[in-house]
């Protein structure tokens, strides 16, 4: 689950089965009590229903960590003042506590995408949406997602979507994906 209303569907189902929900964020939940075998079955099938799934493999948990990661950044980016003197990969390994090496391979392996992809596919997003409420401009949306300039986003923008950031603005209903749709 990698958005707000993500949380929101889980946290409503969590609570519409009966568990004691203690915390609900991006890409994790915190019960209370012990799941029984039932509450557990009962518990996956609500998620499958939404089109989730429940994540029981420690190589897809971490993968998921990663994703959740980079999506905070990127909508977050302005509260994390260092992000623009640190690498990606300086980011990632403090906030997973792991090698980067070893998420960049695992990644890789279980997304057949590269975490360097997956961030360019989801900061395409990311910009999709700050054009789409032209609250900023081309330069402060560079700025803001670390690009080293507007031309930089344009071209990465043209080469994933085929049109330059002003033919999207001025197309009619600005067709994005769901964050959580992009691999």
């Amino acid at each position: 689950m990698v958005c707000p209303r993500c949380i929101r569907v889980i946290k409503d189902e969590l609570e519409n089965i009966g568990l004691p929900v203690k915390r609900v964020e991006l890409g994790e939940v915190e019960i209370d009590d012990n799941l029984t075998p039932d509450m557990y079955e009962e518990l996956k099938y609500a998620l499958e229903s939404n089109g989730f799934e429940l994540l029981e493999d420690k190589k897809r948990k971490t993968v998921e960590k990663i994703k959740v990661a980079v999506i905070d950044l990127l909508y977050n980016i302005e509260e994390k003042n260092d992000v623009h003197q640190r690498t990606l990969s300086a980011y990632l390994s403090e906030k997973l506590g792991m090698d980067y090496k070893y998420l960049s391979t695992l990644f890789s392996s279980v997304e057949n995408l590269t975490i360097e992809k997956y961030v360019i596919l989801q900061k395409i997003e990311r910009v999709k949406e700050l054009l789409k409420y032209e609250e900023l401009t081309l330069s402060e949306i560079a700025y803001r997602l670390n690009y080293s300039s507007t031309q930089h986003l344009s071209n990465q923008f043209k080469q994933i979507t085929g049109l330059s950031p002003t033919q999207f603005k001025k197309m009619v209903g600005n067709q994005r994906k769901p964050i959580d749709k992009l691999t």
